[in-house]
């Protein structure tokens, strides 16, 4: 009973201070001009069987009124090329799965970094990253290390490594 009464507080008083915006000249012709740039579901749907092969499930039950939107961000980050070479994003993603035991994301960038040319040893290596980084962080942070000392130290090791391998090679890194 206390937690609604919190929420229905902050949500009156969120209301309240979102009605001014609503009178602003423009601004509904602006969110309606939105509304007519977002994609129909229908249409949404005709560009992931284009480009998918299908339009997944997991997709379907996305509101229309950011289903477009989701689209969108999907083909920007997960397929569209970007800084970091789609192999290595997804590499990254199969990381991240593992580390967030997230069943489905595991299996979407696992297929999705072979898709890209990874090789079954590249997501092995990936793994096996993933769990060497979030088994120390485990023990640093359980631990209660001191943070900057840890800096002090890491930027040390880099200027260290950084400097002794560029006079072995002659300018070459780790």
């Amino acid at each position: 009973m206390k937690k609604d009464k919190l929420f229905l507080k902050y949500f009156c008083l969120t209301a309240v201070m979102l009605v001014p915006f609503a009178s602003q000249p423009g601004l509904s012709q602006a969110n309606d001009q939105q509304a007519a740039d977002v994609m129909s579901r229908a249409e949404v749907y005709a560009e992931m069987e284009s480009t998918l092969g299908l339009a997944p499930t997991f997709m379907k039950s996305i509101p229309d009124s950011t289903l477009g939107l989701e689209w969108e961000l999907m083909k920007r980050v997960q397929m569209m090329p970007g800084p970091i070479p789609n192999k290595y994003r997804e590499l990254i993603g199969v990381a991240v799965s593992a580390a967030t035991k997230c069943q489905y994301c595991a299996f979407f960038h696992t297929e999705f970094a072979r898709l890209n040319g990874a090789t079954d040893e590249e997501i092995e290596d990936a793994l096996h990253y993933t769990k060497s980084t979030t088994g120390w962080s485990t023990y640093i942070n359980g631990s209660q290390a001191d943070f900057d000392l840890f800096k002090s130290e890491v930027k040390a090791i880099t200027a260290y490594v950084k400097k002794k391998t560029s006079k072995e090679s002659g300018g070459g890194s780790m």
